[in-house]
């Protein structure tokens, strides 16, 4: 079943000088996703050199990401993956029902405040950190881009991480009470993991997915349920997340496309977040 939710009244900018960014391939990919970006930001007033140092709340906890100190517990290790790569975990004040893994974990701090504060069965939220090097993050997060780094980081992220987490913290929760979630390059690995392991990740939570990695021709027969959103305001993205909605709808799969007044930016996806753990979980 497919539940479409569009906000209207909200045009739409930017498409052609996206569309010339989409129909290429690769790199050409990676370039469309890097243009879609810049010009964004272009319209909110940001450089170049600006984009290129990630904001703030990518790299730290954002004072306005949600209500007052969690009661819930971070913690922060490092794995011996790359030379050393960091993994944040939020674990919730209750033992947890449901675990979220996710990419790009300097954003665990915040996502936890979303999710701590909704009315939400227990959640847990594993993410891996980003790599430093942009290039290298996409490349790790598609495995179009460049297959044999998305492969070491697929073993690392399917394999270590979830053995960490077990280990750690003595959690091993069934696909049906697990999750993949990502935002922009990082919704591009969710739904690469959703679909190379459902047997581990029974949802898939994509925000704003970029381009770099695509609906293959043929989709397995084990599909995740899987929650899309973008905003109305970020078109490129917008488009990637229609075409994913499409494919899978077409093989059968439960998925749910919802539509925002919102451009690439981290305030729709944390707001974003509980509603997807609801759909997901709470049934």
């Amino acid at each position: 079943m497919t539940l479409v939710v569009a906000t209207v009244g909200i045009q739409k900018v930017l498409e052609a000088s996206l569309g010339e960014h989409d129909r290429g391939k690769g790199e050409g990919r990676l370039r469309g996703h890097r243009g879609a970006v810049a010009a964004l930001n272009a319209m909110m007033g940001m450089t170049s050199t600006q984009h290129e140092t990630p904001p703030r709340e990518e790299t730290a906890m954002d004072e306005a990401a949600g209500p007052g100190s969690l009661r819930g517990a971070l913690v922060t290790e490092t794995l011996a993956y790359d030379g050393g790569r960091h993994v944040t975990v939020y674990l919730p004040p209750l033992a947890p029902e449901v675990v979220v893994f996710a990419g790009d974990g300097q954003l665990v701090p915040e996502w936890a405040r979303q999710v701590e504060a909704a009315a939400l069965p227990p959640t847990m939220i594993v993410g891996a950190h980003r790599a430093a090097d942009e290039e290298v993050r996409l490349h790790e997060y598609s495995p179009t881009l460049h297959p044999e780094r998305f492969a070491a980081h697929e073993r690392f992220f399917v394999t270590e991480v979830r053995a960490w987490v077990s280990e750690r913290f003595g959690v091993t929760l069934p696909a049906a009470r697990t999750a993949m979630f990502g935002v922009s390059a990082g919704a591009e690995l969710a739904l690469a993991l959703g679909l190379r392991h459902p047997h581990l990740y029974g949802a898939v939570l994509a925000a704003s997915p970029g381009a770099g990695y695509r609906p293959p021709a043929t989709l397995p027969l084990r599909l995740p349920r899987t929650y899309l959103v973008a905003g109305t305001l970020e078109p490129f993205f917008l488009a990637n997340a229609e075409r994913w909605v499409a494919a899978l709808r077409d093989a059968g799969a439960d998925v749910v496309m919802v539509e925002r007044a919102a451009g690439h930016d981290h305030v729709m996806w944390r707001e974003e977040l509980p509603r997807m753990i609801g759909w997901a979980f709470d049934r």
